[in-house]
């Protein structure tokens, strides 16, 4: 089976299995979700999403964060770890958002990235879940470990081709909720331990890692 066919398969069967192929952090504005993603570095998107709420509350629009102290946002974020980073590229961004882009995310790759602390990730991310930009691929953990064992990539751990390789093969508009979809995928099924639960992955039949097992 050609790669783009194994993955269309791949697809279909997980948007039956995840109907909601959605970012699992909690967010009401765009500029929040990127502070959120910066957050989730290292740490849970459940404890980024028990953080947020008061984070959000004490600092309710953007320019209220461009003002904000950064030793109050790192007492707030503490837990989430890499706090003082966190908090800095947090406040800096909104300064940034509101000096350089008119108080918007910016709406592609290249202004994104001059932003504090965002990578490939983090822009494809809000790329993909703000504007709707069709062909982002979220390299993260999740997608790298999946899309390696299924045999959709070659098995590199370079989060930058894994997203080139996955961008050839995927339905443009299906490649970002395809990669949310890999998270849920990954927390419930294909796990990062060395025996996933292979007996209740809805895309065994399709994933090279599974076949080569079976037919040990």
């Amino acid at each position: 089976m050609r790669k783009k066919e194994q993955a269309a398969c791949i697809v279909e069967a997980l948007k039956k299995e995840y109907p909601e192929g959605i970012c699992s952090l909690q967010y009401p504005k765009p500029h929040e979700l990127l502070f959120s993603v910066r957050l989730s570095a290292q740490c849970t998107d459940e404890r980024v999403n028990q953080v947020t709420p008061a984070l959000y509350a004490r600092f309710p629009t953007l320019e209220a964060f461009a003002q904000a102290d950064v030793h109050e946002v790192e007492e707030l974020i503490h837990s989430c770890g890499f706090f003082r980073a966190k908090a800095h590229d947090i406040v800096e961004s909104a300064k940034m958002l509101l000096t350089d882009f008119g108080g918007k995310v910016p709406d592609t790759m290249e202004d994104l990235l001059k932003l504090p602390g965002v990578g490939r990730k983090t822009a494809n991310l809000i790329l993909g879940d703000i504007y709707h930009t069709p062909g982002v691929v979220i390299a993260d953990t999740h997608c790298i470990r999946i899309a390696g064992r299924l045999g959709l990539t070659d098995g590199t751990k370079d989060p930058g081709k894994v997203e080139e390789q996955l961008r050839k093969i995927l339905p443009p508009e299906e490649s970002n909720d395809f990669c949310h979809r890999l998270v849920l995928h990954g927390r419930a099924v294909c796990t990062a331990r060395t025996n996933p639960y292979c007996d209740k992955c809805c895309v065994r039949d399709w994933c090279d890692t599974y076949q080569k097992e079976h037919k040990k």
